[in-house]
């Protein structure tokens, strides 16, 4: 095993984690609400987004990845949460730009994509924030994800940050076990009817660990 920086030719696995991670244990993510279109249109735009000029949560630049015999098969995004919300919508509409989305069509992706709101809920400005931690699953059961989160807390630790978050949906019992497991406690959680009626999950929980 390998863990490195992504790189831009790992858009497409950068994708795949993307949407697993935000999927967890149900059939649809915030991508696919907020789009709201066939999975390969959907995983196009993020991986326009994955290489964007705007620098989000989105970008390679921002994952971790874990090889296997030169292959990718898991990763994790790892970054300051301060300012993650606003970059994160900015490289959606210079991917609409570029791609010709209309105004009214980007208006309706900001519409769909408030649905999370209510419940959603990450580290503060001055947390380090982990998110996006998924496994091919051919690759589970080799204690990638444990490794990757080592690296990513090292990274928060070197970029001068005491505290690390990690958010994920209720009800996600195998990434709640993987992130108590790495030193993390709750922290917080934050439930919604209505998140729960789209997407099927209560709504997200947050842990936290020093660092």
């Amino acid at each position: 095993m390998t863990i490195r920086s992504a790189r831009s030719e790992d858009a497409g696995f950068i994708v795949q984690t993307i949407l697993s991670s935000q999927r967890g244990y149900r059939s649809r993510g915030w991508f696919d609400v907020a789009l709201g279109w066939p999975e390969a249109q959907c995983r196009d735009f993020i991986a326009r987004i994955a290489v964007a000029r705007t620098v989000s949560m989105w970008h390679v630049s921002q994952f971790l990845v874990a090889e296997v015999d030169g292959r990718p098969a898991a990763a994790l995004c790892a970054l300051p949460a301060a300012g993650t919300g606003p970059a994160a919508w900015h490289a959606i509409e210079e991917v609409a730009t570029a791609t010709g989305l209309a105004r009214p069509e980007l208006d309706t992706i900001r519409q769909r994509g408030a649905y999370s709101r209510a419940c959603w809920v990450q580290g503060g400005e001055g947390d380090w924030m982990i998110e996006y931690v998924a496994t091919d699953p051919a690759y589970r059961g080799r204690g990638l994800v444990q490794a990757l989160i080592v690296h990513a807390l090292e990274k928060g630790r070197s970029a001068g940050f005491a505290r690390a978050t990690i958010s994920f949906l209720i009800g996600n019992d195998a990434a709640e076990r993987a992130y108590a497991k790495a030193g993390f406690v709750f922290a917080e959680e934050k439930r919604d009817p209505a998140f729960e009626a789209i997407i099927g999950a209560p709504g997200f929980r947050m842990f936290a660990r020093t660092i």
